[in-house]
């Protein structure tokens, strides 16, 4: 007979948009979602790890009830709390030491270079120097990205010499905020002689890979990785920042098959266990060549709704199931679309929000366009510039869910969401 006692199940960074997907896993009736941190504690000005890691004890150290998961879908310092506390409660996790390798950018560099050559030339940033001077073995055009950061914060595109050291002003700027706190779980894992004084405040200069976008999303259960998804990630005409992730991938076969291959090689490379993971790719149709761009130690929170179109089941399943010690077997294409996609509508300019839809105003746009869900992001009166979290060439406005039958439904759908949000700005205040 199966166990039905409730099981209670600590979500660091739990949201309100997050809680309907959470509440849609299979087998939702016997599980208990309890919010371990708030999302603004967990990503707003400078992270404290050892702050962050007190209230979580309390929390779980007065809670009148069985401990049975804790779970994050998250980035730094989500990620990294998850295995600490599971460790600390007995709760089942990955490793903090595969989580890391994961994170940490240049770290994730050595470690996949071992597994694949599907990967972009790489090598750190010395920003001590002064000028500061790109790799020799970097080669333009290229990223400087901090080996830590949340969505693209602080990753430049640099085409020459003068734009590369102006990255590498504003990263000295603000490579600590997440950098700092970093050096904390550095000093809780031994790291191999490649790592000797490298530390969490390192900038990474890599190769600009061309192409098309596309994610992976797996989980690795008692040792065997298993692959439940590929997505499209889809920009914005002449620009890095996304307009949409679209699930499933219309890439052809063998090049799902090549992901699946290298994804599998990378992540046992990594040593991870009982975890979820989404790994991001380019794909050049020119030369049917795929590089790795980055592996996320968790899976993609923004994926939730899609699988959940199409596949019938969130991903969050997956998450859960197996912090519960369970094999998650996602369902395939069971869901009410064959398409669905999430989209980003941004503003490329700075301004301040004047006029933002109220919740029952959302709730009818909803209700009048089956298979789309809405999430605004700033509120009324907000600078677009003060918004936490936004990458460095656009300000997000709205989050977009839509299924649909194919790509030109998703579309209308978008558009008309867009046209009825009705989002009014004024330009910004002179400084």
């Amino acid at each position: 007979m199966p166990d039905e006692k409730v099981k209670n199940v600590f979500v660091i960074g739990l949201d309100e948009a997050n809680l309907p997907t959470l509440r849609a896993v299979p087998g939702a009736d016997r599980l208990r979602f309890h919010q371990l941190l708030a999302v603004e504690e967990l990503q707003v000005g400078e992270v404290h790890l050892p702050t962050l890691f007190d209230k979580a004890r309390e929390v779980l150290d007065i809670f009148d009830g069985s401990i049975d998961a804790i779970v994050g879908y998250w980035d730094f310092p989500v990620s990294t709390l998850v295995p600490i506390l599971s460790e600390r409660y007995g709760t089942r996790s990955t490793s903090l030491e595969s989580v890391v390798k994961c994170e940490h950018k240049y770290w994730s560099r050595l470690e996949q270079q071992k597994a694949t050559d599907r990967h972009p030339g790489f090598d750190r940033v010395d920003l001590s120097a002064e000028p500061p001077r790109p790799p020799e073995n970097v080669t333009f055009p290229m990223w400087v990205k901090p080996a830590l950061s949340y969505s693209s914060e602080l990753a430049f595109g640099v085409d020459d010499e003068e734009e590369f050291r102006e990255a590498v002003t504003e990263i000295r700027e603000g490579i600590s905020r997440i950098g700092r706190p970093f050096e904390h779980i550095l000093e809780r894992i031994g790291l191999p002689p490649e790592m000797d004084g490298v530390g969490g405040r390192v900038c990474l200069a890599e190769e600009a890979m061309s192409g098309v976008q596309v994610a992976v999303e797996g989980y690795v259960h008692q040792g065997e990785v298993t692959i439940y998804g590929v997505l499209d990630s889809i920009q914005y005409p002449d620009s890095p920042c996304f307009l949409r992730h679209q699930y499933p991938s219309t890439l052809p076969p063998a090049v799902i098959a090549e992901l699946h291959d290298v994804s599998a090689r990378v992540m046992r490379q990594i040593g991870m266990d009982s975890a979820t993971f989404s790994i991001e790719y380019f794909y050049d149709p020119r030369t049917q060549s795929i590089n790795l761009l980055e592996i996320n130690p968790r899976h993609s929170q923004s994926h939730a709704e899609l699988f959940q179109y199409v596949d019938g089941v969130p991903n969050h399943h997956c998450m859960v199931s197996l912090a519960l010690g369970e094999d998650p077997r996602m369902p395939y294409r069971e869901g009410p679309y064959a398409m669905a996609a999430k989209w980003y509508h941004r503003w490329f300019t700075d301004g301040v929000v004047r006029r933002v839809p109220g919740p029952e105003e959302i709730a009818r746009i909803e209700r009048e366009t089956p298979g789309v869900r809405i999430e605004v992001v700033p509120e009324e009166g907000t600078r677009l510039s003060e918004l936490p979290g936004q990458d460095s060439y656009s300000y997000e406005l709205a989050h977009i869910f839509t299924g649909g039958a194919d790509e030109s439904e998703l579309r209308e759908k978008f558009d008309h969401c867009v046209a009825a949000l009705g989002l009014v700005f004024d330009e910004p205040p002179q400084e």
